[in-house]
């Protein structure tokens, strides 16, 4: 007993011992967690991450934590690295997830011109670049190829692809041009070689651009050679407006304008920019002349080339007339000469029923009727032929009377009136022995400025003449054209009315089909942008390969025979169907000769790119 109580002492003492060294180290510990998270902290947020948590636990660092991206968080760890053994470091840190890559900007542009063709820009790959290389070559024939092209594997953006096909149809039509093409819109820049060639194109463009496509047009055409030059401003009761106006340059043209407007035009209006001035200060002289017939009150006046001719409303004040044409004739440049009239008031004659008089009429057939009187025989056989020239022989009926009373020059006005009546599709000149009228409707936009045109260069000083020329749309030829769905209607009409048909089991175009062809081919001069399918159909009967391959023959056969008539067929398509769309009875013979067909279908590019997309899913839904 005494023995064990010897040995308490001792074991007090030792458990106090162990004690305090326990609470030593764990002192010592909490003091080498807390240093280790204060210089961490104080290295993250000096480094610009103090997103970063960190948890000390003995030796091991635990950091937490999202980081933005993965080299910040690398940052963080290298950061800690720096206070601590990298070894003693656990990484629970997270990245945020990466934001899906956006699509590029998809553009391509072609230059082109006669001797090479440039493609240049960034596609989908879907949209295949070695197709529209392809289609590259076959648009510039023999003219060098310059690729660069690349592609980026992302789903083409919407309106992309008709925006591609709508641009590489527009080179064919081309040969100068620049086409820059973007999802939904394609920009077009081009030199047209005459000035109707440019409104020909502005229309077809405008005419086929798919829906949902922004089309910007710029094309440019040679000025025109006007002679002569010419230029006629009326002011009457209505107001003032032009007949004709042709200026050298811009600010010659806006100057003419600015004037007119001073001097009471009506309406909208526009001066020719052509080539064939005859002088330098021909917007001074324009502008000069309308501003004293302004000045007088009513009347016209005309510019031609350099000769300026005012004629004052009868009746006019003698002294402003001769006070203000005076003021003009010193104004004007030194190579512009003065006409003006004051027309006199004339008793009535009771014989002015007898006075000369010829005039022509053209219906909206074309026929062409003169009646009145001529000088003599010689001038009535030469007036003939040239009205036979401009209307036709079988359009012309003549009825005409001579006199060898008729004014000095007479012929030649009559020559004038009608050469003024062949720019009109109908209307009527009637010519007196003071003035010369002409009326009626054209097709042509510039028809009235090229009446006025001739009859200024033509008719000599002192004869009047008024112009009453309306532009009528139905009758221009560029802006007749038919619509792409006019156009596969009417040609099917053709090809259903006198059927395209084959000899038995061949491709050979029977010699009945042939004229069907050449109305076809005709229609199709004027749909040339418009893109059409060529389907060849057959009837049941034998195998269905051989069908499939003989409606293909057939309707390359109707592509090959279209293209001999020398009709553009970049834009046709020749594709056989075989015996896979009948639209009536195989088992009847009547059946039989229904389905054996060629068809012709519009192309648009939303079928396009719809077929694109089926053939897409079928190809993922096989994988």
């Amino acid at each position: 007993m005494t023995t064990l109580r010897g040995y308490i002492p001792h074991a007090l003492a030792l458990a106090l011992g162990a004690g305090a060294s326990a609470g030593a180290a764990l002192w010592v510990k909490e003091s080498v967690e807390t240093a280790a998270m204060t210089d961490i902290s104080l290295v993250l947020a000096q480094t610009g991450q103090d997103w970063a948590e960190v948890q000390v636990d003995g030796l091991q660092v635990t950091m937490t934590g999202t980081a933005p991206d993965e080299a910040t968080r690398f940052a963080a760890l290298s950061a800690a690295g720096s206070v601590v053994d990298a070894s003693r470091i656990i990484d629970s840190m997270e990245v945020e997830a990466a934001a899906a890559i956006a699509a590029p900007e998809f553009a391509i542009e072609i230059l082109k011109n006669d001797g090479e063709l440039s493609v240049i820009g960034l596609v989908p790959t879907e949209s295949g670049p070695d197709t529209i290389l392809e289609r590259a070559r076959r648009i510039a024939g023999t003219a060098q190829i310059t690729d660069l092209i690349e592609s980026a594997d992302f789903a083409p953006p919407p309106g992309w692809e008709r925006a591609l096909a709508f641009g590489l149809d527009t080179l064919d039509m081309l040969p100068r041009s620049k086409v820059s093409i973007t999802p939904g819109r394609v920009a077009v820049s081009a030199v047209a070689a005459t000035p109707e060639r440019k409104r020909e194109i502005e229309r077809e463009l405008n005419r086929d651009v798919p829906q949902g496509i922004a089309l910007s047009l710029e094309i440019a055409a040679p000025r025109p050679v006007i002679a002569p030059f010419t230029l006629r401003y009326i002011i009457d009761e209505d107001g003032g407006r032009f007949d004709a106006c042709s200026a050298d340059t811009e600010a010659a043209r806006d100057r003419i304008l600015a004037t007119a407007i001073s001097a009471g035009l009506q309406g909208d209006a526009s001066c020719t920019l052509g080539l064939g001035v005859p002088s330098t200060r021909w917007g001074e002289a324009a502008s000069l002349s309308i501003a004293t017939l302004a000045a007088i009150g009513q009347g016209t006046v005309t510019l031609s080339n350099t000769a300026v001719s005012l004629v004052a409303l009868e009746g006019t004040d003698a002294d402003l007339f001769e006070r203000e044409t005076g003021e003009l004739e010193g104004a004007l440049p030194d190579v512009f000469s003065l006409t003006a009239v004051l027309p006199v008031t004339e008793e009535v004659d009771d014989t002015s029923s007898t006075a000369p008089e010829f005039t022509a009429t053209r219906s909206p057939e074309g026929l062409v009727q003169l009646r009145g009187k001529l000088a003599d025989e010689r001038s009535r056989m030469a007036i003939e032929a040239f009205a036979a020239a401009h209307f036709g022989v079988a359009s012309l009926t003549p009825a005409t009377r001579l006199d060898e009373n008729v004014p000095a020059g007479w012929s030649m006005r009559v020559l004038t009136a009608l050469e003024a009546l062949a720019l009109l599709n109908n209307g009527s000149v009637r010519v007196t022995d003071k003035a010369v009228n002409v009326s009626g409707v054209s097709g042509r936009e510039d028809a009235r400025a090229e009446v006025a045109r001739v009859l200024s260069s033509k008719l000599s000083d002192g004869i009047e003449y008024e112009i009453d020329v309306s532009y009528s749309e139905a009758l221009d030829p560029l802006a007749a054209l038919p619509t792409p769905e006019e156009c596969v209607r009417q040609i099917n009409a053709v090809a259903t009315a006198n059927k395209i048909t084959f000899a038995p089991g061949s491709s050979d175009i029977e010699p009945d089909a042939l004229p069907t062809i050449d109305a076809i081919a005709e229609l199709l001069r004027d749909c040339q942008t418009v893109q059409i399918e060529i389907g060849g159909h057959t009837d049941s009967q034998g195998r269905e390969s051989m069908n499939q391959q003989l409606s293909q023959t057939r309707a390359d056969a109707v592509l090959n025979a279209i293209m001999s008539r020398r009709v553009l067929t970049s834009n046709l398509t020749a594709k056989g169907y075989g015996e896979s769309e009948p639209i009536a009875d195989n088992g009847t013979e009547e059946g039989r000769e229904a389905n054996r067909r060629i068809e012709f279908k519009l192309i648009l590019p939303e079928e396009t790119e719809a077929e694109d997309d089926t053939a897409e899913a079928e190809g993922e839904a096989s994988q």
